[in-house]
């Protein structure tokens, strides 16, 4: 009986340790997610280059894949086009149009995008606050796939990052061109399923102002 009750205990803790070992925690997750976006970087020979040297013009070299890397945040930052207007500023509202395509970077796969044909007659649409250099932004409900698919107004903070340093208007003329960005977010600046799934995600978006 002694013997019976040794292995039946010894069981138990071989299965307690293994169940142990499979949960997976938040520190695992996340390193997972720095590891995916370590491999994004490498696989695309992206161009990190630091604050200080992003801050001397605001601009990435596209030809040389340049990304800033926003250290407070963790993003990737790579301006493709600054972009026609002005920038939004302090104390200013603007009414943003909004196309983006998101790709899961722990998957390398597309999640969402309205940059289809489905969505052709569809930008999100999103109202934008300036407040003393931080921004804001919700989206319209009645016109946002973004909404649709998450069901939350609020814009991913990631996206916000971009804002100070784009120019937002409308294609006025033939040679002017609206802003596009590419930005890599980790999962805590990205849209709520990523936050809760714990995954980095690529965005590619251009804004305009909206009429």
């Amino acid at each position: 009986m002694k013997k019976f009750t040794f292995l039946f205990l010894a069981l138990i803790g071989v299965i307690i340790f293994a169940s142990c070992r499979d949960h997976e925690t938040y520190a695992d997750k996340k390193k997972k997610e720095r590891t995916a976006i370590s491999q994004y970087l490498a696989k695309e020979k992206v161009n990190v280059i630091n604050e200080s040297e992003f801050f001397k013009d605001t601009t990435t070299d596209v030809s040389k894949n340049e990304f800033v890397l926003l250290e407070s945040s963790g993003i990737y930052l790579q301006i493709v086009r600054r972009g026609a207007g002005k920038p939004i500023k302090k104390g200013e509202t603007a009414n943003v149009l909004c196309r983006f395509t998101e790709t899961n970077l722990m998957t390398d796969s597309v999640i969402l995008s309205n940059n289809v044909a489905y969505y052709s007659m569809i930008s999100d649409k999103m109202t934008v606050w300036n407040t003393s250099g931080t921004y804001t932004g919700v989206f319209d409900s009645r016109n946002s796939v973004m909404f649709t698919a998450y069901k939350s107004t609020s814009v991913p903070t990631g996206w916000m990052s971009v804002f100070p340093y784009i120019k937002l208007g409308r294609q006025t003329k033939e040679n002017e061109e609206i802003a596009k960005v590419k930005i890599i977010v980790p999962s805590d600046r990205g849209t709520l399923a990523a936050s809760r799934a714990v995954y980095p995600s690529l965005f590619e978006l251009t804004f305009q102002r909206d009429i």
